[in-house]
């Protein structure tokens, strides 16, 4: 066997950035900044509640963008949790 990291001739591919990285919109990921801004805008313009929607739509982006600093992929963690079926039953 070879060293683990030395590659094998010919199959050494280059794999760009983006394949890697998440999605962001304005540093918060894509789906929920999508969401959100649809959640803000369904309030602010639809309701004409102006000021609870940007205020929605700035407390939901800042804390998406939060959660993304942390941990990109916060959003796929949270669904898978969510599917798991509690261990202990308190």
């Amino acid at each position: 066997m070879s060293a683990p990291d030395a590659f094998t001739a010919g199959f050494e591919v280059p794999l760009h950035r983006s394949l890697t990285e998440p999605i962001l919109m304005g540093g918060a990921p894509r789906t929920v900044a999508i969401a959100n801004g649809t959640l803000a805008a369904a309030v602010g313009l639809g309701l004409q509640l102006w000021i609870p929607g940007a205020v929605l739509w700035i407390v939901g982006h800042s804390l998406a963008v939060w959660g993304a600093r942390v941990d990109p992929q916060f959003m796929q963690v949270f669904a898978r949790h969510i599917k798991h079926k509690p261990l202990l039953d308190v």
